[in-house]
């Protein structure tokens, strides 16, 4: 049986917990040890470990980054900036969407301007709607033109993604960015509403 009551499960939950006290104890050593775990999730919290104690090295991202278990390599993309030496780009063509997810989310935080073509097609075309926000939000961060066409048709995406392109939209400096801004004003959403007033400094009575 391999179940959450399962004996296996129970040992995989325990070295869990090891691989967590060996990252606020500062044991290396200890978190090493449980990089190479049968159990996705034991491996994640080992690299979350070393991260913690200052000691992964971009060896470490580089093998956490090809693990063939989609969690692991989730983990280590919402890492970000903390994992030392990480190329994340190449996750962003993950087959797991929540791979890709947090692929953007770290491409975004290490400002990756390589990264921009395949952000914008994530935004444009992806069918799964957490993904484009999070790309959306990612070409926000990078902040570089090539990645416009892709936030201002965000505006017409779900609310959520709307939101983050409203954001996005004040961090990219062109003129079509102002005057979608100001075009957010009459949103449906109140909440992209309340963002595009923040960000004009504009107070409307509306929300």
């Amino acid at each position: 049986m391999t179940g959450p009551g399962s004996q296996e499960s129970i040992d995989a939950a325990r070295r869990r917990g090891d691989a967590a006290l060996a990252g606020h104890a500062g044991d290396e050593p200890a978190a090493r040890s449980l990089l190479g775990d049968p159990d996705p999730e034991v491996r994640a919290t080992a690299l979350g470990a070393l991260v913690r104690m200052g000691r992964a090295t971009p060896e470490d991202s580089r093998v956490a980054l090809a693990d063939p278990d989609p969690i692991t390599r989730r983990r280590a993309c919402e890492l970000g900036a903390t994992l030392p030496g990480a190329h994340f780009a190449r996750l962003l063509e993950d087959p797991d969407p929540a791979v890709i997810e947090a692929a953007c989310f770290a491409a975004g935080e290490v400002c990756d301007a390589l990264a921009v073509p395949a952000l914008v097609r994530i935004a444009s075309t992806h069918v799964d709607a957490l993904c484009r926000e999070s790309a959306v939000a990612a070409l926000g961060a990078i902040g570089v033109l090539e990645g416009l066409p892709a936030v201002l048709a965000g505006l017409d995406d779900k609310p959520q993604i709307r939101r983050r392109a409203v954001i996005a939209l004040a961090a990219i400096e062109s003129p079509e960015s102002d005057a979608a801004l100001r075009r957010c004003l009459e949103d449906r959403d109140w909440q992209v509403r309340q963002a595009a007033e923040d960000l004009l400094g504009i107070t409307t009575g509306d929300g």
